[in-house]
């Protein structure tokens, strides 16, 4: 069975097969960085990390583009409130979302471009706008897309223009010709900070949110690439817009298939900063180890609402010892190879090739936990670590995450020093390295010496 996917743009299920053979060329939005990542960035930077890791292990190359917008009203306006400079607060935040994104086990993006380093591609983009009419300047000083000179508007949302203006607000002031119109360049305002502001042939300004990943999809993809992804939150505008603007520029689609990660809500609300719900991924991990809240959102499919709540994360935490518990009494031997033609594997990758199935997918996972219990056979034990690998699980070492919170003991500490001095016997550095790392999180330091490996616990 071949790889297929749901592509937003056509509504359906269709088999994937990317532009160029052998590479997949991705983009999927990212943060405005002006405070810390929170549980529904955390939802789409481990969904499409998923989806990156299973075409990698489909045989593809990929090229991963994750934009970081460093540049907005509300960046502005939370370095004005701080006293600080916009690259300050937005460096700080970028280290944060780098922070909460590797706890979770979120592979980097092959590039992460941040948009204040485009804003020449995006004015290129915007003169040829202008130059097939698409754009205009109004009188305050701002620059335009004319959304109804641009045929299709609204095809990925399924929104037609009667419907987008029975929810119109009457534009009076802000110089649009039409309120359905959006700003591609924003004047400069007396009271912004100067770093806020570029030079331009349509005066002092900055860009708009929606013409920013424009111009980085395409400066770093090509003016058409195979996948774009990103919340259902920004299917419209934000990615309605982006199809108008770079398909008006360039004629070609933009986007082969177009990806949309559901919502997350708490307790079946949907989550809010106004409701008093609203968690960011620092609050959830000072709670919960970093895995088990990868997998609470791994075990719902991306597309699917997320309900957070304690009992949920609870029920992840104990479904996953569940798992480990099989790779404690089983120990995986060390290199094993994954087998797709192993009936288990095959319908792993089953579940995972329909959309990226992963509640089916983690269904296998349980499975073969049942069946390494019962066999206590160690290709399976190798398996079961191979297929959650596939999905960025079970690659720590089974004692330090049943024993998280708790101190291990030194018998479980020596267990781990065997273990970690016959994967380098089989030369599985790798898995060395991994070993060592996890004793280290656990305030545990190796020390090697012609004579053996000692340990010393550390605060």
């Amino acid at each position: 069975m071949s790889l297929r996917i749901y592509n937003t743009l056509s509504r359906a299920l269709e088999p994937f097969s990317p532009i160029e053979a052998g590479h997949v060329r991705m983009y999927v939005c990212g943060m405005t960085v002006y405070d810390l990542c929170h549980l529904g960035h955390a939802r789409s930077m481990v969904a499409f990390d998923v989806v990156q890791r299973w075409l990698r292990a489909s045989g593809f190359r990929v090229t991963y583009v994750r934009n970081v917008t460093d540049i907005d009203d509300k960046i502005i306006r939370r370095a004005l409130e701080n006293g600080e400079s916009i690259r300050a607060l937005t460096d700080r935040m970028v280290d944060a979302l780098h922070q909460d994104a590797d706890a979770l086990g979120i592979e980097r993006p092959t590039h992460e471009p941040r948009a204040t380093e485009f804003v020449p591609q995006m004015l290129s983009l915007i003169g040829k706008l202008e130059g097939k009419g698409l754009a205009y300047r109004a009188s305050n000083g701002d620059v335009n897309y004319a959304v109804r000179k641009f045929e299709g508007y609204g095809k990925l949302s399924g929104k037609s223009l009667d419907e987008l203006r029975a929810g119109e607000r009457v534009a009076v002031a802000d110089g649009k010709e039409d309120p359905l119109d959006f700003v591609l360049w924003k004047s400069a305002k007396e009271s912004e900070p100067a770093e806020a502001k570029w030079p331009s042939a349509y005066g002092s300004g900055r860009p708009g949110w929606h013409i920013e990943c424009s111009a980085m999809g395409c400066e770093m993809l090509g003016e058409s690439f195979d996948i774009h992804g990103g919340g259902a939150d920004l299917q419209f505008p934000h990615h309605e817009n982006e199809i108008a603007q770079s398909e008006g520029a360039s004629g070609k689609p933009l986007a082969r298939v177009w990806m949309h990660n559901g919502f997350v809500t708490r307790d079946n609300e949907k989550m809010s900063k106004s409701l008093g719900n609203f968690f960011t991924i620092r609050d959830i991990l000072a709670q919960y180890d970093a895995e088990t809240t990868r997998f609470f959102i791994i075990r719902a499919h991306y597309r699917s609402a997320l309900n957070h709540s304690d009992a949920h994360l609870d029920d992840a935490r104990n479904a996953l010892k569940r798992l480990y518990t099989a790779l404690q009494l089983v120990p995986p031997p060390a290199g094993y190879v994954l087998d797709w033609s192993q009936p288990l594997a095959a319908r792993f990758k089953a579940a995972m090739d329909e959309d990226f199935g992963t509640p089916e997918a983690v269904a296998v996972l349980f499975e073969l936990a049942t069946e390494v219990n019962r066999t206590q056979s160690p290709a399976l034990a190798g398996l079961l670590k191979a297929l959650g690998g596939c999905l960025g699980l079970l690659q720590q070492a089974p004692e330090v995450f049943l024993q998280a919170g708790a101190a291990l003991d030194a018998t479980a500490i020596q267990a781990l020093i065997d273990q970690r001095s016959a994967a380098k016997a089989a030369r599985d550095f790798a898995l060395a390295d991994s070993i060592r790392k996890d004793l280290l999180a656990q305030g545990i330091v190796l020390k090697d010496s012609p004579a053996g490996t000692t340990w010393e616990a550390v605060q």
